[in-house]
C-alpha cells in the first residue's frame, strides 16, 4: 500500500514559540550588526523598516525549515514517496518565499528574480519566483523628486523642459521617467528609490544569517555562494556612475555592430543615484505581437540576440548579467530593419582572461563531445567528477550521447540519464555550485535568461549552439585591435577563425549525417523484420501441410 504524507503544518504551540524565539533572536542579531546611532532620518527609517522585513524573512525561512524537517521525516531518500513529498514541500516553500518577496519588496524581489534565473535550483522555485520579473510597484513621485533635487539641484526646471511624474518603467531598485532637456533632447531618467543603500546592509545581513540557519538544519542545503554572488552584483548595481561606465564600454565594444544600440549617457545629469540616458523607442524583446506588426521576424531577432551575448561572453569577456525582456528592446531602425537596444547596465561581469579562454575551449569540446577535454576543463573549473554533466547543462546531451547536436537525446539515453540523476542528492548540487568560480556562476545565470528568451522567440535549440560554437572559436583567436594592428594581420586572423568554424561545422554535419544514416538503418531493419514476420504469418496461414499438433 502506498504511503501518503501531507505537507507539515505548525499546529503545536511549542513549535510556534520556538519559531518566535528564533525570529526575535535573529532580528536582534541583524540589528546589532547593521544599525549604528545616526541622526539622519532616512537611515533611522531604513533601519526600522529593515527590522520589520528581517523579522518577516526569518519567520518565513524558519517556517520553511520546520516544514522540510517534519514533512520528510522518516522517509527514505531513495523512495518515490520522498521525491513526491519533496516536490510538494518545494512548491509550498516557493510560494511562501514568493509572498515574502512581494511583501518586503526591494532587494527581496531582486533576490527572487536572481534565484528564478538559475536553472540549477529546483524547478518549483524557478517557475514560482519567475512571476517576480514583472512585479514592481512605483515609488510616489514626492520621494523620487527628493532624490532628484538632492542629486541634480533644487530647481529641476533649469535642466528639464518637461518631466513626466508618472514612470514609464519600474523595477525593484529604481524607476524610469521620460523627460525633455532644455535643448529638446528626449531622455530617460533612472532614479534610485530613497534609502536603498541603508536597506542593502540590513537585507544582505538577513539573507546571510538565513542561509547559515538553513545550512545548520540542512547541511546539504548550502546557499552561501548564492548570497555572496547576489550581494556582489547588487553593490555594483546601486552605483549609477558605475552603470553609466558599463554602458559606454559596451557601446565601444559594439561600435561597428549596426544591430546593437546602447543609449547615450548624459554625464552632466548623471550621479550615483540618478542616471540620464538617451530615450529609445521599441518593444520588449519577447513581445511577438508588436514585432509582427512592425514586420520583424522573431527568429531573426533571436539569432541577433544570441550573437550579441555570445560575442560578449566569448570575445569581449565583458558580460551583461541581467538580460530579461525589460532590459532589451527591439526598435524598427537600422540597416537590418531592426536593432536591439540594450538597457540596464548595472550588473556586468568582467571575465578573467584565463577563464574566458577555458570557457571557449569548453564549448568547442561540448560541440564535439570531447569527453577527455571536458573532464580536463572540469578539473580546471574545480568541479571534478561533476564535469560529466556539462554537456547536459549546456547542450541537452549526455557526455556519451550518440544523437546529433541540437536534436535532443535518444529514448535510451533519456531513460539512463533520468535514472542517474535520481541518484544525485542536494549535497551534490551544493558541492557543484560552491566549486564553480564566480565567473561561471554569472555565465550560468545569463545563459539561463538568454535561453528563456530564445524559447519565447520560438528559436530552435540548434541556433544557440551553433552561434556559441562560432564565437567560441573566434574567442580563441589572438585579440587584435583593428585601429592599431596591420589590416592584413587583422583580416588573416579573422580568416583563420572563420576557417576553423567552417571546419567545425563540416565535422558537425558529417556527424549528423552519420547519426541520420544510423537511424535510417535501424528503421529499415525494423521495417524489414516486420515484413518478414508478416510474410511468415501468411505462409503459416496458407500452408497445405497440416501442423504437427493436428
Amino acid at each position: 500500500m502506498r504511503r501518503t504524507r501531507e505537507i507539515f503544518k505548525i499546529p503545536a504551540t511549542a513549535a510556534k514559540t520556538s519559531l518566535y524565539l528564533l525570529t526575535a533572536a535573529g532580528t536582534a542579531a541583524i540589528a546589532s550588526q547593521t544599525i549604528s546611532p545616526s541622526p539622519v532620518a532616512e537611515e533611522i527609517t531604513a533601519g526600522l523598516s529593515g527590522i520589520v522585513r528581517s523579522s518577516r524573512a526569518i519567520w518565513t525561512i524558519a517556517s520553511t525549515v520546520v516544514d522540510y524537517k517534519y514533512s520528510l521525516h522518516g522517509l527514505s531518500e531513495d523512495s518515490d514517496d520522498y521525491r513526491r513529498v519533496l516536490s510538494k514541500v518545494h512548491l509550498c516553500s516557493a510560494k511562501r518565499i514568493l509572498q515574502l518577496c512581494e511583501a518586503n519588496k526591494g532587494f527581496y524581489v531582486k533576490a527572487g528574480q536572481f534565484v528564478a534565473a538559475l536553472r540549477q535550483v529546483p524547478r518549483e522555485y524557478s517557475s514560482t519566483l519567475s512571476s517576480l520579473q514583472d512585479q514592481a510597484v512605483p515609488c510616489h513621485f514626492k520621494a523620487i523628486k527628493e532624490v532628484l533635487t538632492r542629486s541634480l539641484g533644487p530647481d529641476l526646471s533649469e535642466i528639464f523642459l518637461s518631466f513626466d511624474e508618472h514612470p514609464i518603467a519600474a523595477a525593484s531598485i529604481a524607476q524610469v521617467h521620460h523627460a525633455v532637456l532644455k535643448d529638446h533632447q528626449e531622455v530617460a531618467v533612472k532614479v534610485q528609490y530613497p534609502g536603498l543603500e541603508h536597506q542593502y546592509k540590513i537585507d544582505i545581513a538577513a539573507m546571510s544569517f538565513l542561509s547559515k540557519i538553513v545550512a545548520l538544519f540542512f547541511p546539504e542545503y548550502r546557499f552561501g555562494w548564492l548570497v555572496s554572488e547576489f550581494a556582489e552584483s547588487i553593490a555594483l548595481e546601486l552605483d549609477f556612475i558605475h552603470e553609466a561606465r558599463n554602458a559606454e564600454r559596451t557601446a565601444r565594444n559594439f561600435k561597428d555592430n549596426t544591430v546593437v544600440r546602447v543609449p547615450h549617457v548624459f554625464w552632466d545629469f548623471t550621479r550615483r543615484q540618478v542616471l540620464t540616458m538617451e530615450f529609445c523607442k521599441g518593444c520588449k524583446v519577447d513581445d511577438l505581437e508588436l514585432m509582427t506588426e512592425m514586420g520583424i521576424k522573431p527568429i531573426k531577432v533571436a539569432k541577433a540576440l544570441v550573437e550579441v551575448f555570445a560575442e560578449m561572453i566569448f570575445v569581449h569577456g565583458f558580460v551583461h548579467g541581467d538580460p530579461h525582456p525589460g532590459n532589451i528592446l527591439v526598435s524598427p531602425e537600422g540597416p537590418n530593419s531592426f536593432c536591439l537596444v540594450l538597457l540596464d547596465h548595472g550588473i556586468y561581469k568582467e571575465l578573467d582572461e584565463g577563464f574566458r579562454l577555458d570557457y571557449c575551449q569548453l564549448w568547442k569540446a561540448l560541440i564535439l563531445l570531447d569527453a577527455n577535454k571536458i573532464q580536463q576543463l572540469g578539473e580546471r573549473f574545480g568541479v571534478g567528477k561533476y564535469s560529466r554533466y556539462f554537456p547536459l547543462i549546456f547542450t541537452g546531451r549526455t557526455i556519451d550521447s550518440k544523437s546529433a547536436l541540437g536534436r535532443g537525446m535518444l529514448a535510451e539515453e533519456r531513460k539512463n540519464i533520468k535514472q542517474e540523476l535520481k541518484s544525485l542528492k542536494m549535497e551534490d548540487l551544493s558541492s557543484f555550485m560552491e566549486s564553480l568560480p564566480s565567473d561561471f556562476l554569472m555565465i550560468l545565470r545569463t545563459d539561463g535568461l538568454l535561453r528563456s528568451l530564445l524559447s519565447k522567440l520560438a528559436a530552435p535549440h540548434r541556433v544557440r549552439l551553433l552561434v556559441y560554437a562560432k564565437y567560441a572559436i573566434q574567442g580563441l583567436s589572438p585579440k587584435l585591435n583593428p585601429e592599431s594592428d596591420y589590416a592584413v594581420k587583422v583580416m588573416f586572423s579573422r580568416f583563420v577563425a572563420n576557417m576553423s568554424y567552417l571546419r567545425l561545422r563540416l565535422i558537425l554535419e558529417l556527424l549528423e549525417l552519420i547519426s541520420w544514416t544510423e537511424q535510417v538503418r535501424h528503421s529499415l531493419i525494423k521495417w524489414f523484420e516486420r515484413i518478414l514476420v508478416s510474410v511468415g504469418y501468411r505462409v503459416r496461414s496458407f500452408s497445405p501441410f497440416p501442423s504437427l499438433s493436428s
